[in-house]
């Protein structure tokens, strides 16, 4: 059975820092770029940032480049994603998903929503208050 589990959300202050842990098993981890993406109450899904393990590529959305990091432990079928300066307008329920790597697909086209994820997480409420 394909599992994502998400955890590290909670209520922190503006400026302040969370971790962010996805839990995967039930897939080959090293196949799949694996993503980040949150939703706010009324605004679309964003692709935050997206991850292919295995060649060590990476894509952050504008709005958190700089301040976020994902990472990657594909020892332990783990995605990380390190949430620094965060602000209100970060506020949101934060999604672990996969999808197979194939031919032209990029962490970039991933995150942005090009394609329909294979796999979701059930989420993690990261709050952030002024």
């Amino acid at each position: 059975e394909v599992q994502l589990v998400e955890s590290g959300g909670g209520l922190v202050q503006a400026g302040g820092s969370l971790r962010l842990s996805c839990a995967a098993s039930g897939f080959t981890f090293d196949h799949y770029i694996i993503g980040w993406f949150r939703q706010a109450p009324g605004k679309e899904r964003e692709g935050v940032s997206c991850i292919r393990s295995s060649y060590g590529s990476t894509y952050y959305a504008d709005s958190v480049k700089g301040r976020f990091t994902i990472s990657s432990d594909n020892a332990k079928n783990m995605v990380y994603l390190q949430m620094n300066s965060l602000k209100p307008e970060d506020t949101a329920v934060y999604y672990c998903a996969a999808i197979k790597f194939r031919s032209l697909v990029t962490t970039a086209m991933v995150c942005r929503g090009y394609y329909d994820l294979d796999y979701w997480g059930k989420g993690t409420l990261v709050t952030v208050s002024s």
